[in-house]
């Protein structure tokens, strides 16, 4: 049974069973500030998509107008003469041999890693670790890019990975509490339009079925979609 604290389930009284508007849901999220810290505020869709079907996968990166509120350390798989440039841009760390090598002992501390195609074929070996942390570069989500450094720095930035959940549920991260209300619905509304851009032409009938909006310690409010 999962433990709601009294805080909770005095807010989760607050909500309405009917789905609000957007610019409704945001000022109750934002009105959820009993918590000592800045929470982040995460949007969730239920998509209309049978995700055993790999021509109806969602994923991808955004770079929202706001960002998120939060740097991100970013690794870069690079040539020799790329590594300063990565570094400059962001990189906490960048190389290939000695970085593959690095990561294979053991360490992961780092949120994204940025590859160059030109070293994918030894980054490759890496699949097992970082594939399960969902930090394996790919070029479905710009990770593997003949510009580096550009994709360091947006990542770096808070630019946001997403990719669908064995339900068919996309989860990200659109900003903190303390975002003024306007910040946050400009960048939910980036959000949904980049997800409709990329729906897969495979997926038929209502695409975004559900949307919910929710901070990190309080409850979840039904948005109309």
């Amino acid at each position: 049974m999962v433990f709601r604290s009294k805080r909770y389930k005095e807010e989760s009284q607050q909500l309405s069973k009917e789905p609000m508007s957007l610019a409704e849901a945001v000022a109750k999220i934002k009105s959820f500030n009993s918590v000592k810290f800045d929470q982040s505020i995460e949007c969730v869709l239920q998509l209309g998509i049978d995700p055993k079907q790999a021509d109806q996968l969602v994923r991808g990166s955004i770079s929202l107008p706001h960002g998120i509120g939060k740097q991100k350390k970013v690794v870069a798989f690079c040539e020799d003469s790329d590594v300063e440039a990565v570094q400059v841009a962001g990189a906490v760390e960048a190389g290939c041999d000695e970085l593959i090598k690095k990561v294979s002992d053991g360490w992961l501390d780092f949120d994204v890693a940025i590859a160059s195609p030109k070293v994918m074929s030894k980054v490759g070996k890496l699949g097992r670790v970082l594939g399960p942390l969902g930090k394996m570069p790919t070029p479905k989500n710009g990770t593997v890019t003949a510009d580096v450094a550009t994709a360091v720095a947006e990542f770096a930035a808070g630019k946001v990975e997403f990719r669908n959940d064995a339900g068919g549920n996309v989860h990200v991260v659109v900003g903190k509490q303390s975002f003024g209300a306007a910040e946050l619905i400009d960048n939910i509304e980036a959000f949904l339009s980049h997800i409709n851009k990329v729906r897969p032409s495979a997926a038929k009938g209502t695409f975004i079925k559900k949307m919910c909006l929710s901070a990190t310690m309080s409850p979840s409010v039904a948005v109309n979609v």
